[in-house]
């Protein structure tokens, strides 16, 4: 191999371990903030709930997952979505709640499985509701590689505007939906509610330890790369 070749090599080397340190330390910074964030989302979901914001309020990653108390009345329509769940497959059933002051909040009810989908199988109750839930930012677009169809009533995520705009009540629609939570004391129905994922994969830990080794190796091939080369004789 030519000098300028194993120079090359050892340019190459020291880079790539320059490299895998830049991006260990990126994961451990990555690191911090998923642990930051299910701390906080911990501290959220077993607060008191507290009122659901107004509609006209604008909400952030701050508010996510937050313990709301909800009051109002279903409208007798809804919207199906297409989910899976540790029940299987299926649909969130989602229904605007109406409030006192005339604005409506999205209510994801809960889980059916395709045999329950049909309107008479999972009514809403009829009448005023209290229900507790865990706020939840829109989800936009479609799920992966399959975008929303709003023409056709097939949604693959809680897009809040476009499930409003369906169920016609876009103009006094919040900007977010709710989760209703499960309550204890009340026997199992259809939709399933208190099925929202709480679980956030952490693995920047092993990423990070992966980087590092790489950086160690390229950074061992790069010592010995020089080593070998000082013991070369003179040409």
């Amino acid at each position: 191999m030519a000098r300028a070749a194993r120079i090359a090599l050892i340019v190459a080397a020291a880079l790539s371990s320059i490299g895998f340190l830049a991006l260990a330390a990126w994961q451990v910074q990555r690191l911090g903030w998923k642990e930051d964030l299910i701390a906080r989302v911990g501290q959220r979901v077993h607060a008191e709930p507290v009122a659901a914001p107004p509609a006209s309020a604008s909400v952030s990653k701050d508010d996510e997952y937050r313990r709301v108390r909800l009051r109002g009345q279903f409208e007798p329509r809804e919207a199906l979505v297409q989910a899976t769940t540790e029940l299987g497959g299926g649909f969130w059933v989602i229904a605007p709640l109406r409030l006192e002051d005339g604005s409506a909040i999205l209510v994801n009810r809960g889980f059916v499985p395709p045999e329950q989908r049909a309107p008479e199988q999972h009514a809403a109750p009829s009448g005023p509701v209290e229900l507790l839930g865990l706020l939840r930012l829109t989800e936009t677009g479609g799920g992966p590689l399959r975008k929303n169809a709003p023409a056709e009533g097939r949604w693959y995520s809680r897009d809040v505007a476009g499930i409003a705009t369906q169920l016609g009540v876009v103009d006094k629609a919040a900007p977010y939906f709710v989760d209703e939570t499960a309550d204890p004391a009340q026997p199992q129905r259809w939709p399933r509610p208190g099925l929202t994922v709480l679980h956030f994969a952490n693995n920047h830990a092993v990423y990070a330890a992966t980087w590092l080794a790489l950086a160690v190796m390229a950074a061992a091939a790069a010592f010995y790369l020089v080593r070998e080369e000082r013991r070369r004789p003179l040409p």
